[in-house]
């Protein structure tokens, strides 16, 4: 079901708002970008659960249990370049990042890996952006290097080979058998700063 949100009366109250929002000193930003980001891997296990358990024994592993994770699909911006992680956090604050994650149950095989390359224009030799794949499951890690590569050229070949050089890839990988009754491996990409692109200054 679709609701019109364009009748007359909500236009003329939408007018109204936007015009208010730029009276004094607001500004209007697009999407914003993330620039600097750093890797993490960790594993944990646990014989309460998984969320609260094995899942955040695996991100204190990793260095980043102290924030709240957010998850984004698999692209990287042109302008993003790798940095040592943080020292520490703030407590509670928002670490956005691109995941992989696997649960396993005591005695199997946790396996977490993504791949990650850079998209280069063909003519102009820049920078362009970059892929990212993520795979995780119960397998061996030779197998999960092929999932990674197969995925990462399928997204290529598809869409970005034309125009596109794809270059410089690097795989991050984790993957343990647990012995308690709940196992967690993960890695990752995570941003830690942006670029606000200004549209509108007052």
């Amino acid at each position: 079901m679709k609701t019109d949100l364009n009748g007359p009366v909500l236009a003329k109250e939408t007018a109204y708002l936007n015009d208010s929002l730029f009276q004094g000193s607001s500004l209007l930003i697009g999407n914003r970008i993330p620039r600097d980001f750093f890797e993490v891997e960790g594993s944990g296990e646990s014989d309460v659960t998984i969320h609260a358990g094995s899942f955040h024994l695996a991100l204190q592993n990793a260095g980043i249990e102290r924030y709240n994770i957010m998850t984004y699909s698999s692209i990287l911006p042109g302008i993003a370049r790798k940095v040592p992680p943080p020292r520490q956090g703030m407590h509670g604050a928002v670490l956005e990042s691109i995941l992989s994650v696997s649960h396993a149950a005591s005695g199997e095989t946790a396996t977490a890996g993504l791949i990650y390359a850079w998209l280069y224009d063909r003519v102009t030799g820049k920078r362009y952006g970059g892929l990212v794949c993520e795979h995780n499951g119960s397998y061996p890690v030779e197998e999960l290097y092929q999932k990674l590569q197969n995925s990462l050229r399928e997204l290529y070949e598809e869409g970005f080979a034309r125009q596109y050089e794809l270059r410089d890839p690097t795989i991050l990988w984790k993957s343990f058998v647990p012995s308690k009754r709940y196992g967690t491996a993960l890695v990752g990409l995570c941003f830690s700063s942006y670029v606000y692109p200004l549209i509108r200054t007052p």
